[in-house]
């Protein structure tokens, strides 16, 4: 099968990320049986998704890690032209969902394994397909815990996210945050007696806002980044009912995404901690329960790789290029490097400005891309 012949496969499973991803990987791994391969699965707590991890080569020499996402994000409300869910070539491109975010990767990785089966490795390959990237890179971690212990450490890791085939080293940190206010409720006319929850919510959001004006003007910047400073955003805020009530409750979503110069956890317990000595005790002198809740969304450690490098060179040259790129987006790449020390780069075929919309699409030609330098990869590997 071409690449081309599994993405089609890979789009017609529907792995938003809600749902099971096991009908995938079950398809994946009838797949590498095929050719002697096998592989296993690192469950989540439900059962109802894994990880895939399959090594191809020899058991005793620091392999290459080829790590890819297969969950993708939904399409309701989205106006597609085409099933998102059955792949549709239209002037050189196919359109569905995951076309570019990331299964496109995943099917070069694929198409490559009879070729990688008959080559005479020195370097293994391995390879994980992880569940859960679309919400916080969660899945990926129950693997490389897994991988951090093997006996022998992976010399590198490829992430294969759309890049259009350019180096990536590094994306920033993420930290995403909802905060519950809790108030009390009474009628506005008596507001003073109450605690407003929208309004304690406000002031801490004029805060994170405040914040992230320090960071444009007086912040460090990495001219890398598109954003070269760290950034504080609000997202999401609710509360109250009517004018005429006070509000006990308001709920907003915050983020931080910091490049190395900044410390995300560093960030929001400064948030944290504002809000409980600077609003609380006001909250609090007008009714004991009052206060604010802090709940962790996701994480997303950051990637940075040195341009300087080996793994970043090596990179280079099976792209045939030679600059590199730093991403807004956020992917594995970070766990990689932070949980198991792995020298690791993201470059893939597809353009990630692509994803997350209707009518996603790849090049076909894009598709060449991503396997040639697969092919390329094999070559190097060989013994």
């Amino acid at each position: 099968m071409t690449a081309q012949d599994i993405l089609a496969k890979l789009i017609a499973f529907d792995t938003v990320s809600h749902k099971t991803n096991l009908p995938l990987l079950e398809w994946v791994e009838e797949y590498l049986s095929g050719f002697g391969i096998e592989s296993h699965r690192v469950y989540d707590e439900t059962g109802e998704k894994a990880n895939l991890i399959a090594t191809i080569g020899p058991k005793d020499a620091p392999g290459i890690i080829l790590s890819g996402h297969v969950d993708v994000v939904p399409v309701e409300g989205q106006p597609w032209s085409t099933d998102p869910f059955e792949a549709t070539i239209i002037d050189g491109k196919m359109y569905g969902r995951g076309s570019s975010d990331m299964k496109g990767f995943c099917a070069c990785v694929l198409a490559a394994v009879p070729q990688m089966v008959k080559a005479n490795l020195a370097t293994p390959f391995h390879i994980v397909f992880s569940y859960d990237e679309e919400v916080g890179c969660i899945g990926v971690r129950g693997a490389i815990a897994e991988i951090a212990d093997w006996p022998v450490k992976p010399r590198a890791c490829i992430v294969g996210e759309p890049t259009m085939m350019q180096v990536v080293l590094g994306h920033k940190s993420k930290r995403s945050i909802r905060v519950t206010v809790r108030g009390r409720t009474g009628h506005s006319s008596l507001a003073p007696n109450y605690v407003n929850a929208v309004e304690y919510a406000a002031r801490l959001i004029v805060m994170i806002s405040d914040m992230e004006r320090d960071f444009e003007k007086n912040g460090a910047v990495d001219p890398l980044y598109d954003v070269g400073h760290t950034t504080a955003h609000v997202g999401m805020l609710h509360g109250g009912t009517q004018l005429n009530i006070v509000p006990d409750e308001a709920i907003f979503d915050f983020e931080f995404r910091t490049i190395r110069e900044d410390d995300a956890d560093a960030l929001v317990e400064k948030v944290l901690t504002y809000a409980r000595t600077e609003l609380e005790p006001a909250m609090k002198a007008v009714h004991p329960e009052a206060g604010f809740d802090f709940e962790t969304l996701s994480g997303v450690d950051g990637l940075d790789t040195e341009p300087e490098a080996e793994i970043t060179s090596f990179a280079k040259s099976l792209a045939q290029r030679n600059d590199h790129a730093k991403v807004a987006f956020g992917t594995e790449g970070g766990l990689f490097q932070t949980m198991a020390d792995i020298p690791t780069v993201v470059i893939g075929p597809g353009d990630i400005g692509r994803a997350h919309k209707a009518d996603e699409y790849i090049g076909l030609d894009e598709i060449k891309a991503g396997s040639a330098f697969i092919d390329r990869l094999i070559e190097r590997c060989c013994a």
